[in-house]
């Protein structure tokens, strides 16, 4: 099969979310009501980040700064030498910030991997913006990642976390799910298995040739509604 992986960033690649911990450091007051706002269901998620980067206060340095102290799975690089061995396309898709992905991606080596996410641009020596160009008619995140799950041709696999997984979760042929993402494919017995890291997907990655067309994989895993987590390390 002609697989097309497509991967979350924060909290999936990054051990932490980047936005996350910006604002935790630098946000001046205002960013944590546009958050219970988001989460509330008020506002969508691009209309939350906007708000919420608007009220960065850093300077480039400070943010360069910030960003080389973040990690990513340690086992991702490796995920990435056997996809790209096996043939498979993989692309970053992420309602995080561009700027912040492509540094650390390109400190562990991988500079060269396609990134859709939300455009971070200054807006003055410690204000900050965000732009939008994956953003998507009746779509209220910044990055529609269901725009890149439509390759004619191609089996599509998933990997994050997160609620800006939930939408393009449905059109995937599988999900490799974990937290509130592994919660949704359950609730909706979406095509899914549960891969807590990096290292378990490298573990996984050779089933991907074994699995069957995409009209035979509803539901792939069954659990029980009491055993939605498992191991990190597992």
């Amino acid at each position: 099969m002609n697989w097309n992986l497509l991967c979350d960033f924060d909290g999936t690649i990054s051990l932490e979310d980047v936005t996350d911990s910006l604002l935790l450091r630098f946000g001046r007051p205002g960013w944590d009501r546009l958050e219970a706002d988001w989460r509330e269901g008020r506002i969508g998620s691009r209309e939350c980040l906007a708000g919420q980067i608007a009220l960065l206060d850093c300077s480039a340095d400070e943010l360069d700064e910030h960003l080389a102290g973040l990690a990513i799975d340690p086992d991702f690089p490796a995920f990435v030498a056997a996809a790209e061995r096996a043939g498979y396309a993989l692309r970053i898709v992420s309602d995080g910030l561009d700027l912040a992905i492509e540094r650390l991606l390109r400190r562990h080596g991988l500079g060269h991997l396609p990134v859709a996410a939300n455009q971070l641009r200054p807006d003055g020596p410690r204000r900050w913006k965000l732009e939008f160009p994956h953003a998507a008619p009746g779509c209220a995140s910044g990055t529609c990642k269901c725009r890149f799950a439509t390759k004619p041709g191609q089996q599509v696999l998933m990997i994050g976390d997160g609620a800006s997984d939930f939408c393009v979760a449905a059109r995937a042929d599988l999900n490799w799910a974990r937290k509130r993402l592994l919660e949704h494919c359950l609730d909706r017995e979406l095509p899914h298995r549960p891969v807590a890291n990096f290292a378990q997907a490298l573990r996984q990655l050779p089933e991907l040739q074994r699995l069957r067309p995409a009209s035979s994989l509803r539901p792939l895993t069954v659990l029980s509604q009491h055993n939605k987590e498992f191991p990190s390390n597992e």
